[in-house]
């Protein structure tokens, strides 16, 4: 399907999961889960959870009887999940006020690529500590900044070349001593931040620099008075103007992204 045939055909959420999840959020969302060993018994929930990936791993590694739930704002996007795997418990919620019952404990939190977007961290912090166990196993992770993600600067450069400065909320939030000290004062114990970088491989490099677009235009003061169809076109123009940096970081066919996440862990006491 060609670009243009995928954009009209698709929503966004669904383009999100058919030519991001698989290469982009699922290898770290592995990684996520491996730090909180999830084991038969565990009760998981994953907060802004998006299409749903961290949920969908741990269904795998949990069998059919596991209790998941995956947490996010936007219907849309659990629709979507609903449509991949409507054997999880997908609810609808805010991250400060989630819609988890008072007699209602899981063992296992996860949050992957969220909890930078939430107006309000220590406030969605206190709620994950309301609904874990005392002892259970929280995991959440964020992209570092920018300004240790060359490749992103250079493609979200494009974008500013129209559209004028962007702050990026997607690496809004990637100091460790920050995330750490976040956990830290919102109640949790043993808390441990690391680094973790993967090259992330696309098979159309043309198509992650118009999905890193549109990300970018939709975040911008200008973007955001923009029409639908402009930002569209705005993504596609983007792109074209991209093949420079595309170029430099394909290789063998494969366009190879270098991407770097913050990863903290700790306990509820």
């Amino acid at each position: 399907m060609s670009e243009a045939h995928l954009f009209a055909a698709k929503s966004f959420p669904e383009i999100y999961e058919s030519a991001l999840v698989g290469p982009l959020f699922r290898p770290f969302a592995e990684v996520l889960l491996e730090r909180v060993a999830p084991r038969p018994g565990d009760r998981v929930i994953d907060v802004a959870c998006g299409t749903g990936i961290v949920a969908r791993v741990a269904r795998e590694r949990l069998g059919a009887d596991a209790h998941i739930v995956g947490v996010d704002l936007a219907p849309p996007m659990l629709a979507v999940a609903r449509s991949v795997d409507p054997s999880i418990d997908w609810r609808q919620g805010d991250a400060t006020a989630l819609p988890v019952s008072a007699d209602e404990r899981f063992t296992v939190l996860t949050c992957h690529q969220g909890l930078q977007f939430m107006p309000d961290k220590p406030a969605a912090v206190r709620e994950m500590r309301r609904v874990l166990d005392s002892g259970g196993r929280l995991a959440i992770a964020t992209w570092c900044s920018l300004a240790q993600l060359p490749e992103m600067q250079a493609f979200n450069a494009v974008v500013e070349r129209h559209l004028g400065p962007i702050v990026d909320s997607r690496h809004s939030f990637g100091e460790a001593e920050a995330l750490g000290a976040l956990l830290t004062e919102g109640g949790f114990r043993d808390v441990g931040v690391e680094q973790l970088t993967r090259d992330v491989q696309f098979a159309d490099g043309a198509l992650f620099a118009r999905l890193n677009a549109m990300a970018a235009i939709g975040m911008s003061e200008k973007g955001k008075a923009m029409s639908e169809a402009a930002r569209a076109e705005l993504a596609g123009q983007v792109a074209s103007e991209s093949q420079e940096v595309i170029a430099k970081a394909t290789k063998n066919g494969r366009f190879l992204l270098p991407l770097s996440t913050r990863v903290a862990v700790a306990h509820a006491p």
